[in-house]
């Protein structure tokens, strides 16, 4: 779903094997500077995890960004859900209006000055994501009661730029994982993207196999008689893009398992948290 010109991460492991040498020139940190960005008009159908009451489909507006300058490579996004304030849909009234993703990484190479590249690895980063929801953060009231709130995670780790057989440039990390409501860390998650292109046409415009997956893994599973929680999960989305200079359009397929470590079908709730969803993308670009 995400335009992954930015391309992430790789493992802690792999930043250990690179032994550091002096070949890189780093004399111009500022001569690989671009910036992008995009508005996506989009509509996912099944996106999960949801509740059986929740109609399987929502339209949301996204910007979308990234770039790089100097030792800084970044990529994020705003999703603005039920642009129309539909009482229908999983977007509907009463659930979270917002989500923001932002994800700055910085170039270890570059701060340094050493060149981490060793066969298919480009280039070692230290790599932070911030995932944000736009509603209530949780907290206390002033009766002393807790109350949950939306999302407010943080993931904190090292990465590479690696090239994949027909792939290419794909980025990969791994993460510890904070959550910044519950003030603990809990598990890990091993993040890839990429953009492929897969077809050229002779105007310029081209198709692209496009994608992401997030796995998270080792996290203390909860036995929540209402939301129950598992040690590993994710999601992995499969796009075909077609792109001009300045617009584009999308479908893509996400699979689930366990997303966000929700327990499929478990507990009180039973949130649906394993299966399939499909994605529509219209795009201008700036």
């Amino acid at each position: 779903m995400k335009n992954v010109k930015t391309l992430a991460l790789a493992a802690t492991a792999v930043a250990a094997m690179s032994a550091p040498t002096f070949a890189a020139d780093r004399t111009d940190l500022r001569s690989g500077d671009y910036s992008w960005m995009q508005f996506n008009a989009m509509y996912a159908v099944n996106e999960l995890p949801r509740s059986d009451a929740d109609d399987g489909g929502h339209d949301y507006l996204e910007m979308e960004f990234g770039g790089r300058a100097g030792i800084v490579d970044l990529y994020g996004y705003v999703d603005v859900f039920n642009l129309t304030n539909s009482s229908s849909g999983d977007k509907g009234a009463g659930k979270s209006k917002m989500f923001m993703k932002f994800a700055p990484r910085f170039s270890i190479d570059a701060m340094t000055g050493w060149d981490l590249s060793a066969g298919p690895i480009q280039e070692v980063y230290f790599s932070t994501l911030f995932n944000w929801g736009g509603g209530a953060i949780s907290g206390v009231d002033a009766d002393g009661n807790e109350y949950g709130g939306d999302v407010n995670m943080s993931f904190w780790g090292l990465g590479a730029d690696v090239m994949v057989p027909w792939l290419g440039k794909t980025g990969m990390n791994l993460y510890a994982t904070y959550d910044m409501n519950a003030k603990d860390w809990n598990g890990y998650q091993f993040s890839m993207n990429w953009f492929k292109p897969v077809m050229n046409f002779d105007n310029g415009s081209f198709v692209s196999f496009q994608g992401y997956v997030d796995y998270q893994f080792g996290a203390d599973a909860v036995d929540d008689m209402f939301v129950p929680t598992t040690s590993s999960g994710g999601a992995a989305y499969f796009g075909l893009h077609w792109h001009s200079e300045n617009y584009a359009l999308g479908y893509g397929l996400k699979a689930y398992q366990d997303v966000y470590l929700v327990k499929d079908n478990g507990g009180i709730v039973g949130l649906e948290s394993t299966g399939f969803a499909h994605y529509f993308t219209a795009t201008y670009k700036f």
